[in-house]
């Protein structure tokens, strides 16, 4: 059963990461909220430097919404994170669409 109001989605959106920050700690961040399956810090394919935002996949629907009800606008070095539904933000939008 469940309602189909839209596909519930385990992954976020997150924007305004401070350039220090790492994978590791931004993961500690979002373990406050539950179970992380994986984060990935997007990175400039020439440079190898992260350009800023990133996406938090947890184990549940349920997890990804209370992080996004509950850590968007988190301070984090000095910087508020942005944290949103990964499919509000389009990530197929990328347009350096190479491969690793």
């Amino acid at each position: 059963r469940g309602g189909r109001s839209g596909q519930a989605s385990r992954s976020v959106f997150v924007g305004n990461i401070p350039y220090n920050a790492t994978e590791e700690q931004l993961e500690d961040v979002f373990r406050a909220v539950g179970q992380v399956v994986s984060f990935r810090l997007v990175k400039n394919a020439d440079t190898g430097q992260p350009k800023g935002f990133g996406f938090c996949e947890f184990r549940d629907a349920q997890t990804a919404e209370s992080a996004i009800r509950n850590l968007n606008n988190t301070e984090m070095n000095g910087r508020l994170l942005r944290i949103d539904y990964a499919s509000n933000i389009g990530e197929g939008k990328d347009r350096d669409r190479g491969g690793g």
